[in-house]
């Protein structure tokens, strides 16, 4: 797990040039860079920056340290949701 919280913490800072906050340019190019493979529409600028908007509490247009976790947040549950869900399905098929 350690591996993984590093991994996370030197994306955003490679991806920020060292800064405190993801410009809407790097924002994008992290999410259809990074997170194409377990999001949809990462490919579509609208709605990245419509993903932007949603993690952007304060409104000044960038995704600071604690916004971008807020999004790996809900991608590790909605992995987790759908990891268990899948595990449900194959236990009751072979329940059945």
């Amino acid at each position: 797990m350690e591996d993984a919280i590093k991994k996370l913490v030197t994306t955003f800072l490679s991806s920020s040039k060292g800064g405190e906050n993801l410009s809407s340019r790097a924002f994008q190019n992290l999410v259809s860079k990074q997170l194409g493979g377990i999001m949809e529409n990462t490919n579509s600028s609208a709605a990245i920056k419509e993903m932007q908007q949603g993690l952007d509490a304060n409104n000044d247009g960038k995704v600071s340290f604690s916004e971008y976790l807020n999004l790996i947040g809900y991608l590790a549950k909605s992995l987790s949701e759908a990891e268990t869900n899948k595990n449900k399905g194959a236990s009751n098929q072979e329940a059945s």
